[in-house]
């Protein structure tokens, strides 16, 4: 069974969180997350310039 990622140096920007991980290999990934209801965004990243690129960037599709 996965272990839960412990996520670390985690900020807000609009309604995505970006966060850094290890992941299972011991690698650090980064990852971009909306929090809006029915958006389903979330993207990993090896690099935190790209996920907090991608969060400045998102825009949630209206449904």
């Amino acid at each position: 069974m996965p272990a839960n990622p412990r996520f670390r140096r985690v900020v807000r920007i609009g309604p995505v969180q970006v966060a850094t991980y290890y992941d299972g290999r011991g690698r650090e990934m980064h990852t971009a997350a909306c929090t809006a209801p029915r958006c389903g965004f979330s993207a990993d990243y090896d690099s935190r310039a790209a996920a907090e690129l991608s969060a400045r960037t998102h825009r949630c599709v209206a449904r």
